[in-house]
């Protein structure tokens, strides 16, 4: 049973739900979990050592055994520096298959868990609600459209929408979705008891506005 109040984000890829989850943090000043980071890290180290990402025990065991750490919204892996490295398509691809390997989820499950401090915690992910913190105090799924999504992180590459590159973007938004969805452990889906946040047409802050309300009506 846990212990420690929880708001769980899930979301799909480029939904927002990553900075709304860190801002609500702040605002609470709860601790702040990107559970996609431990994923994408893990997919990172995959290619830094050289393991075949399809041999599942390889990879759960480097996942064991990742040498990460967070600091002041810097990440570490191996003492450098890879907050831009592990945002690439290519890694967000990469982490997409290794998340569906179930001794992967598995070695990452508890040290998502122990990220839980007394004071609260806000984690963002694909089954934060469902599978990781079940007993949430508040489960949101946030989303939005792909074509919203790609535009959105088209807008941070600084890529215009009429190219081909951000054709490709969209294109990976949309296969890393059905994979997501597919998976046979964890698929991301909306928990039964999450409450739907369209961000399609909303800015973050609104998101963030809304969050913080639905908590203080629980709170009460």
């Amino acid at each position: 049973m846990m212990t420690y109040p929880v708001i769980a984000i899930d979301g799909p890829s480029a939904s927002g739900k990553g900075t709304v989850a860190a801002k609500v943090a702040e605002i609470l000043q709860w601790a702040y979990l990107d559970s996609g980071a431990l994923y994408r890290l893990t997919a990172l180290y995959t290619q830094q050592c050289g393991v075949n990402p399809a041999n599942e025990d390889a990879v759960a065991d480097l996942a064991v055994h990742l040498p990460v750490m967070f600091h002041h919204g810097d990440i570490f892996l191996n003492g450098s520096n890879v907050a831009g490295k592990i945002r690439s398509e290519e890694i967000s691809l990469l982490a997409s298959q290794i998340a569906a390997l179930p001794k992967v989820r598995q070695a990452l499950l508890q040290r998502q868990r122990d990220f839980a401090k007394s004071q609260g915690l806000v984690a963002d992910g694909r089954d934060m609600a469902t599978v990781v913190f079940p007993d949430a105090v508040l489960k949101i799924f946030l989303t939005a459209t792909a074509q919203i999504r790609a535009e959105r992180r088209a807008k941070q590459l600084g890529i215009a929408l009429d190219t081909p590159e951000f054709r490709q973007i969209l294109s990976d938004i949309e296969k890393r979705d059905e994979a997501d969805r597919k998976r046979p452990i964890a698929p991301l889906k909306q928990a039964a008891d999450a409450i739907l946040i369209d961000s399609s047409h909303l800015s973050i802050d609104e998101v963030v506005e809304k969050v913080i309300l639905l908590y203080r009506q629980i709170e009460k």
